[in-house]
């Protein structure tokens, strides 16, 4: 099964980190964070991985180019008949990367329309190229091929930023609560789709949370998988910095693997 992983947004609102890099290239514990998701789909053996990139694709194409020298002692032989011997294993051994450039502008319903070419199989995943979760993907996909339905997305309860009071009319605190969590549900952006999802994506600026998923929901094939662990999203440097915290804390609670 193969993972489409959005890779080009403008991160905007990490414009201190993303002048000169795509957001998903963005360190975390050293690593980009596309890194990190990659290895998270890898722990449950999901090793396929389609990148669709847009701002700043150049970073990520020369990023996997690069990948084995940078991850691997080599010795090079110079001159005519160049060529290079790799020394030792990383830890990525077949993971297999497809980089597309899917437009710098491109939505991103538009952007998986790009690249249904490379989509061979009955069913694959969408996740954003800035997103941190232990989501069990082998329970994931289990779930989406238990329904039957068209598309699966993981939910999850949000956390309010700020803490939360009851105040009464004389402005009595009858209750005080330190970032709760909400009522409700939102999108962890971690989903799995049929095929057929491709019939729903028209244009490079359809935007896949709008128009397609709510036409989705309206027919009744659109399925919520619970996700009771961790996630996080990195929109904003505090955010950044929150996450580079908790991998130099030493046990990030994304970090599924060994």
């Amino acid at each position: 099964m193969k993972v489409v992983i959005l890779c080009g947004g403008l991160g905007t609102r990490l414009r201190e980190e993303t002048e000169y890099r795509p957001k998903p290239m963005i360190d975390v514990g050293g690593r980009p964070i596309l890194w990190h998701i990659m290895k998270g789909y890898a722990h449950y053996g999901i090793k396929d991985f389609v990148i669709c990139t847009g701002y700043r694709g150049d970073v990520i194409k020369k990023y996997f180019l690069n990948y084995e020298a940078a991850n691997n002692d080599f010795t090079i032989c110079l001159g005519s008949r160049s060529q290079i011997e790799y020394h030792g294993a990383h830890t990525e051994q077949n993971f297999r990367v497809t980089v597309a450039d899917t437009g710098h502008d491109t939505m991103t319903g538009g952007r998986i329309k790009r690249i249904q070419r490379y989509i061979d199989d009955e069913t694959f995943a969408v996740t954003y190229g800035d997103g941190l979760a232990d989501v069990n993907f082998a329970e994931l996909l289990a779930f989406h091929r238990g329904h039957g339905k068209l598309a699966t997305v993981t939910a999850v309860q949000p956390t309010s930023r700020f803490g939360v009071l009851e105040v009464n009319d004389a402005g009595g605190v009858r209750s005080f609560a330190e970032k709760p969590k909400l009522e409700g549900f939102t999108s962890a952006g971690f989903f799995v789709f049929q095929r057929r999802v491709f019939d729903y994506l028209h244009g490079d600026d359809c935007i896949l949370e709008r128009e397609p998923l709510e036409q989705i929901a309206r027919e009744g094939q659109l399925m919520a998988y619970r996700h009771e662990g961790f996630w996080y999203a990195m929109d904003t440097y505090r955010e950044y910095k929150q996450l580079n915290e908790m991998w130099a804390a030493g046990k990030p609670p994304w970090k599924v693997w060994d």
